[in-house]
């Protein structure tokens, strides 16, 4: 059996130290260790304090160590995990009485009690059987063998009533079983019910629970459909709806405003600024249905700029404390699956009269924004417009046309319209200036991989393919940052009732983890206060090799997570000091608020009562919103790929070194862009050392493993409920430059 030896780190018997080891270049105690080894100091009479602790964990001498471990210290006498005698002696602090947080669940059967102010409590197998993943609760925290778990005390919230499962059967009767983090919470079923609706074992079945589930006795529940109609892209999608408690039908009452309306009419267009001869067009991918930017821009004298970005004006349709803007709120954002979209707004809003469809007319908010030769923003207005879309053009017509303009299959409202064709030159031309202005302020441009998935008619995965964004697309991109900025602009200068798009700068821990990181690759990166400056010279030093994209990842994994706030506070990852989100109010409901915001300063209109009590609730519903959409996308793509994998178990392909841990390596396919895990174990048979500065493997007898270097692999198994794919390595590749391998001759297509 091989282990993992690391010579360079203290000895401690961590019961978190794998946690420690993926989080921190140089683990230090976890703070459940800490407080294990501070009772264990309090009951046997020795005293606990700083230079105590560095002693009994053998880091007194390493001065970084050390200072980590003060400073962990301190953080646990904040968070009320420890209590300080005579200012220097520490001791346990007392457990709260109670504690309200939400469940979060494993498939392996335990789980935790997720809080705000105080580490998260474990919950054991036992307690885990009256609670569901995501369920609110509250529990009383208590210690148990030097580690702090909950005791549920009560249900205060379910996350769900409905789920999704297979009907399954043994010796008691019939059950749903759930897949999962709520594998470990089976649904029983009456024969009746089961025979009401013909269900045979095998089939998939959505239920509504009846009783929650006690320390007793199982949840019970009636079949409420059967799914068998389903393939299995549906069924994952219909799934995760219910598991991350996302709307997905809109309340009679949305759909009955969203029917009374009627394309423009004369009142409608009165007041706004008409633009209908103007030549703006959409440019989005081939298969979008909803269009909500529109895209002009000619030369002014002096070689100066004018553009012109036109949003749907949604603030027309939803207003505030409708039934459309109860459910637009609820929902915070359209959620994106494979070949399916939950839409904030009905469609016939979303894809008709709040659509910028060619050849109609439609009420736009503008963004009317002039620039100096060098793309320096002069000046903005924002009003309310009506136009009529010349084009509706697709990213690759736009991109074929920049290759040739005399390309025979370009679409006739783009090359045969001379008004469309030069607006996009010139759009054009600026976006190269604004890109070379976007490099220099320091905006990020990660390498990363994306891709889509391809599906049959029925419903099947055919392939997996890298997506790739060319020059229309980021065109788009720009002309989109420039209306985002200016609104984030005028909302500030105003005092405007608006959400900001914050993106915080990296944490000085973060800061530290990348610093560790790039060491290997001769490297420097600052512990704290990073600058745009600093990720640039890794970003420039790292290009053009076989691992920038594993590195860009990790640079990616340093930053913040990106929220809305009525507080601005700039967006780091883009290097704007003010940014706010004013291009997607069909999608976002951030923007439909700073559309509102801004439309009744522009016309002089009073405010109407919102449906949000304050900012801060708004900021913190749509923040929580956005990222259980993105939750929701990402469960169902990687289930989807996990699926997919399984027909090809023993196949072989090539894939890259992406993480390396000291329990094995994670490995992406280049042209599936699958990630599996190939655990130690199945590597060859010697003992390695895992090298956190180099993030390698190294053997005993020479063999070693780093990121980027290429390997052949073996599909050994696939875990639908841990959604794991595991690798065995076949052999390390001898061209470790080569980036995108050659298939295998067993590999399917």
């Amino acid at each position: 059996m091989k282990k993992n030896h690391n010579t360079k780190t203290p000895k401690w018997n961590d019961p978190n130290a794998h946690d420690e080891a993926n989080k921190y270049q140089n683990p230090i105690p976890s703070r459940l260790l800490i407080l294990q080894t501070v009772a264990q100091m309090n009951n046997d009479g020795k005293p606990a304090t700083m230079e105590s602790l560095g002693l009994h964990f053998e880091i007194l001498g390493d001065e970084e160590r050390f200072f980590a471990l003060t400073n962990r210290l301190k953080a646990m006498l904040r968070d009320n995990q420890l209590e300080r005698t005579d200012g220097i002696h520490f001791s346990i602090a007392p457990l709260p009485q109670t504690v309200i947080g939400k469940v979060l669940a494993s498939s392996k059967g335990f789980g935790f009690v997720v809080l705000d102010d105080m580490p998260d409590l474990f919950i054991h197998e036992k307690q885990l059987r009256v609670v569901f993943d995501g369920d609110v609760v509250e529990a009383v925290a208590i210690e148990f063998r030097g580690k702090a778990e909950a005791r549920i005390q009560q249900v205060l919230e379910r996350a769900s009533t409905e789920f999704i499962g297979v009907l399954s059967e043994d010796e008691d009767g019939y059950f749903v079983h759930l897949a999962g983090a709520n594998a470990h919470q089976p649904i029983t079923l009456t024969d009746d019910d089961v025979a009401k609706f013909g269900a045979t074992v095998g089939d998939s079945v959505k239920v509504a629970i009846i009783d929650m589930p006690t320390y007793q006795e199982y949840a019970t529940g009636k079949i409420t459909e059967l799914l068998t109609s389903l393939n299995d892209r549906e069924l994952i999608i219909e799934t995760t709806l219910l598991n991350h408690a996302i709307p997905s039908a809109f309340s009679a009452a949305t759909i009955e405003q969203a029917n009374a309306y009627t394309e423009p009419s004369e009142l409608d267009i009165k007041g706004r600024v008409d633009l209908r001869q103007l030549p703006l067009i959409t440019i989005d991918g081939e298969d979008a249905r909803d269009f909500d930017d529109a895209v002009y821009a000619c030369k002014r004298a002096g070689g100066n700029y004018r553009v012109l970005v036109a949003i749907a004006d949604v603030s027309h349709y939803v207003t505030p404390q409708s039934p459309l803007d109860v459910d637009a709120y609820e929902r915070g954002t359209s959620v994106y699956f494979p070949h399916r979209v939950i839409p904030m707004l009905p469609e016939v809003l979303s894809n008709g009269l709040c659509s910028l469809n060619p050849k109609v007319d439609r009420l736009c908010m503008v963004a009317d924004i002039k620039l100096s030769r060098t793309g320096k923003v002069t000046g903005y207005e924002f009003y309310p417009a009506v136009m009529h879309s010349k084009a509706r053009l697709t990213y690759n017509q736009v991109n074929a046309y920049f290759d040739d303009p005399t390309n025979e299959t370009l679409p006739d409202s783009l090359v045969k319209n001379p008004d469309v064709t030069k607006s996009v030159d010139t759009l054009f031309a600026l976006y190269q200036i604004l890109d070379k202005r976007r490099e220099e302020r320091g905006a990020m441009a990660f390498e990363t991989a994306e891709s889509y998935i391809v599906f049959g008619e029925d419903g099947d995965i055919t392939d997996i393919k890298k997506r790739t964004r060319g020059d229309a697309h980021k065109l788009i991109e720009e002309m989109m940052l420039l209306a985002n900025t200016c609104g984030a602009n005028f909302a500030l200068k105003h005092k405007l009732p608006a959400l900001y798009r914050n993106h915080d700068k990296p944490s000085d821990e973060k800061s530290t983890k990348l610093s560790e990181y790039v060491k290997s690759f001769g490297l420097s990166f600052p512990t704290e206060n990073p600058t745009h400056a600093d990720y640039q010279r890794i970003i420039k030093a790292t290009e053009g090799r076989a691992d920038t994209q594993s590195i860009h990842a990790m640079l990616l994994r340093s930053m913040m997570q990106a929220n809305y706030s009525p507080d601005n506070i700039g967006h780091f990852g883009l290097a704007y000091d003010e940014y706010s989100h004013f291009t997607s109010p069909i999608r976002r409901y951030p923007d439909l608020m700073l559309h509102r915001a801004i439309k009744d300063k522009v016309t002089n209109t009073k405010p109407k009562q919102t449906i949000y009590k304050t900012l801060d609730e708004a900021g913190e519903q749509t923040s929580t919103t956005e990222r259980r959409a993105e939750e929701a996308s990402r469960h169902v793509e990687t289930w989807l790929k996990c699926h997919y994998m399984q027909r090809h178990l023993g196949d072989e392909f090539t894939g890259t070194i992406t993480t390396v841990t000291s329990f094995g390596l994670f490995v992406t396919l280049n042209d599936l862009f699958i990630d599996g895990l190939i655990h130690i174990s199945n590597l060859s048979a010697e003992y390695y050392d895992y090298d956190e500065r180099q993030q390698a493997l190294m053997g005993e007898r020479g063999t070693s493993f780093k990121l980027g270097e290429q390997l052949m692999i073996k599909v050994a198994g696939v875990n639908m409920d841990l959604l794991q794919v595991d690798f065995a390595l076949v052999e390390k590749m001898s061209d470790t430059k080569t980036s995108t391998p050659k298939k295998t001759k067993k590999q399917k297509s």
